[in-house]
């Protein structure tokens, strides 16, 4: 197993890391909406918070060495369903390969987030 780890994206706020590589597969920890510059919640609506989860989804994805293309199932956590539609938006411009996926409401979210986005990709 390997840690992978970026100043690219929120470092763990608890007992956990922000990705880990067994062989082939990167198993990545949730992200939520936290800038990592600034370790602040970026953005108080669902638009702004899911572009910043996907930027860190994306700074994960590139210290792993691959790209959105290589996620094979994400795990996605809403506090609120009516955000649905709206996520999906945002989603679909950089899932765009079609991963397995599970979507499910919460009642809430570390920070008071709006979402939380797990991934797991193949780099065969």
């Amino acid at each position: 197993m390997k840690k992978i780890s970026t100043d690219k994206a929120p470092a763990a706020i608890g007992p956990y890391s922000q990705g880990i590589m067994v062989d082939k597969l990167l198993f990545a920890s949730g992200q939520i909406a936290i800038n990592p510059a600034t370790g602040q919640v970026e953005g108080e609506d669902i638009v702004a918070q899911t572009q910043q989860v996907m930027k860190n989804i994306g700074a994960l994805l590139e210290e792993a060495g691959c790209t959105y293309d290589n996620v094979v199932k994400t795990t996605c956590f809403l506090a609120d369903m009516g955000d649905f539609a709206t996520f999906n938006e945002i989603y679909a411009k950089y899932f765009t390969q079609k991963p397995a996926r599970s979507c499910v409401a919460v009642k809430a979210l570390p920070k008071g987030v709006l979402c939380e986005v797990e991934v797991i990709a193949y780099l065969g």
